[in-house]
């Protein structure tokens, strides 16, 4: 499968069958997380893997009570190293959300490429979320990213090719 493929395919998958990722699965897709740029190659992030179900269960409370969180297999939890960020985004502002969405961004192509769903969490309580994973008090959770093998046997090829605002509503060429 090719990255534009993979692209296409991709959408968010909230009911996961009862199967285990394998450990070599796994492995490969995050690797995807460790490759991926960032801000002067700063790589400013550690990623929580999540596949023990009594945590899932409790990380799937601290996102305001979103139980299918609970149900998928592995749950990867993007957080920033806020103080080794490059510093001066657009002059002023830190990388660190931004390098970790990109990473992020990998894994999720990378499961699909594997046959994984997976699904953006953004809806959680920062510091119940530190709480269950005992994160440092300097360390921002950015996005949570639920993986597994959809339920549904036609996840990837039944994707609705519409919903996309057409090329004129999101290009600019030379201006605004």
């Amino acid at each position: 499968m090719d990255v534009m493929e993979a692209i296409r395919r991709r959408r968010s998958i909230r009911e996961f069958a009862d199967r285990p990722i394998p450990p070599e699965v796994l492995e490969r897709v995050t690797e995807a997380l460790r490759l991926a740029p960032s801000a002067c190659n700063y790589q400013p992030w550690r990623f929580v893997i999540v596949t023990d179900p009594a945590k899932r269960l409790e990380l799937s409370r601290a996102c305001r009570s979103q139980n299918f969180i609970a149900h998928a297999p592995a749950v990867i939890v993007g957080c920033g190293l806020v103080d080794e960020a490059y510093t001066r985004m657009g002059g002023y502002w830190n990388s660190c959300d931004i390098d970790v969405a990109i990473a992020l961004d990998h894994l999720t192509l990378a499961a699909v490429e594997a046959g994984l769903g997976t699904c953006w969490i953004g809806a959680f309580t920062e510091s119940e979320v530190k709480t269950v994973l005992g994160i440092p008090p300097n360390v921002k959770p950015v996005a949570i990213i639920i993986m597994g093998y959809p339920a549904l046997e036609n996840a990837f090829t039944d994707v609705p090719t519409g919903g996309r605002k057409p090329r004129e509503q999101v290009f600019g060429i030379n201006k605004f």
